[in-house]
């Protein structure tokens, strides 16, 4: 078999990668035919695997395929794919940096202008038929005068800054380690961060790194007119910290688009009128899904055609052989 011809498993059914793949690689369905088939099958004959936007890739699975070269993941996080594994067995992961930064950055101001000026809200009041003579939608918060934290000042990070500049907002940022050449202030904890600011836009990677980063210390420096929006991992907000936040009027509000144990639906974050939620979506249109899609495809073309990988991630860097 050619490398143009390479076996590759592919985790989920994301069509425009099904359609990218198929003229250039023997493509096996990890969806249809399961884990321990596709093993048994093709264990050997595999040397890349394409993972979809949910697919968990373990240690185990990684041992299984002997020939497996390479992963490339539909995706700027790749939490679900044991790297440490991958690299110990000389295997390159790759992600889609850069494909979703603009469309998740302009997500995020869309959440914090739903947030802040209720948007939903009013469009539910009217729908529901309460706007009337004499009756009015009351009256909101602001973007005047915000203050805008960055947790986490990658290149969506710094997207959503740009942005906020052009709203005449102020931001400042916490990440691992401070930027050189960066505008913004820096502060070296979420705590003080948040201490500083009144809005606190989540863009940080996910992983166990960042587990519970804010928590009920980060909300509560938040203070009663903050508002948090996260547009990263569900796992970076201590969930039951923010409840509490919210039913105690720790904070304002929160515009969310992830959230722990998704995709089951947060009922009690749905009970606050006030929040807004949906459904993981901030690279959610098609132009953006393609680009993804394309990338996954092109990482992996270029892989087998010797040229080496396009985006791969820290964790296993790639030299020209």
């Amino acid at each position: 078999m050619s490398p143009e011809h390479a076996h590759v498993l592919l985790t989920e059914p994301v069509p425009p990668i099904i359609e990218g793949l198929a003229p250039h690689f023997e493509v096996h369905r990890l969806w249809e035919i399961g884990r321990e088939q596709a093993i048994e099958k093709a264990g050997r004959d595999i040397r890349a695997i394409a993972v979809g936007p949910k697919a968990v890739v373990d240690a185990g699975l990684i041992a299984a395929l002997p020939a497996l070269e390479i992963i490339a993941k539909f995706g700027v996080g790749y939490e679900t794919i044991d790297v440490a594994a991958a690299a110990r067995h000389g295997v390159v992961v790759t992600n889609t940096a850069g494909a979703p930064t603009e469309e998740v950055a302009d997500f995020a101001l869309g959440l914090l202008l739903a947030a802040v000026r209720q948007i939903p809200q009013a469009a539910r009041y009217l729908s529901d038929g309460e706007w009337g003579p004499g009756r009015f939608f009351p009256l909101t918060a602001t973007l005047r005068g915000r203050r805008v934290g960055i947790l986490g000042l990658g290149a969506i990070g710094r997207a959503v800054a740009r942005r906020c500049e052009g709203f005449g907002l102020p931001v400042a940022y916490h990440g691992r380690t401070r930027q050189a050449g960066v505008p913004y202030p820096y502060y070296d904890s979420p705590r003080s961060l948040a201490a500083a600011v009144d809005t606190l836009i989540v863009t940080a990677a996910g992983g166990p790194g960042t587990a519970g980063l804010v928590d009920a210390q980060v909300l509560r420096a938040l203070g009663p007119d903050g508002v948090l929006v996260n547009v990263a991992r569900g796992s970076i907000v201590d969930q039951p910290a923010l409840l509490e936040a919210l039913r105690e009027g720790t904070i304002r509000t929160a515009a969310l688009d992830v959230f722990a144990g998704e995709p089951e639906t947060p009922r009690d974050l749905l009970a606050f009128d006030h929040v807004v939620v949906t459904p993981h979506t901030g690279a959610g249109s098609l132009h953006t899904v393609l680009e993804m899609s394309r990338l996954v495809v092109e990482n992996l073309v270029s892989w087998f055609s010797g040229a080496g990988p396009l985006s791969p991630v820290p964790e296993t860097p790639w030299r020209k052989r």
